[in-house]
């Protein structure tokens, strides 16, 4: 089992997501895997300051626990623990990102991780949790 805590973020209607330098292609959420004594909130803290730059967060809540075969292994099953978050500012890759994407409902569904595409993004749509345009 792979233990990730992830960040969901929404603006204008779209939901950030980022792909990593190495591994998967598949775009993720921003996040990742818990260190050992970490809580959900030092890890997505942690993980979030090594990940984006130039951006600010507000006050985390919790929004489900998710799993499905991982991105790049499917042998293996991830278990994200996802918080949402407003952010502001102009988010920014750091180091171990290749890029950031604002992901629109409409955007394929198949350039995102099985647990993405199959747990999180109908959940959220289900929920509301997914802000329109």
């Amino acid at each position: 089992m792979i233990d990730k805590v992830g960040l969901l973020a929404a603006r204008n209607g779209k939901i950030l997501l980022c792909r990593k330098r190495t591994g998967t292609r598949l775009l993720i959420l921003p996040g990742g895997k818990r260190e050992p004594g970490e809580t959900d909130l030092e890890c997505l803290r942690r993980e979030l300051g090594e990940e984006i730059t130039n951006a600010q967060y507000g006050e985390f809540h919790f929004v489900g626990v998710y799993e499905a075969p991982a991105a790049g292994d499917e042998s293996r099953i991830v278990r994200i623990t996802l918080y949402g978050a407003a952010i502001t500012g102009d988010p920014l890759p750091a180091a171990e990102l290749a890029g950031l994407i604002w992901f629109h409902p409409c955007d394929d569904w198949f350039a995102v991780s099985p647990v993405i595409r199959e747990r999180i993004f109908p959940d959220v749509l289900q929920r509301g949790l997914w802000p329109e345009d």
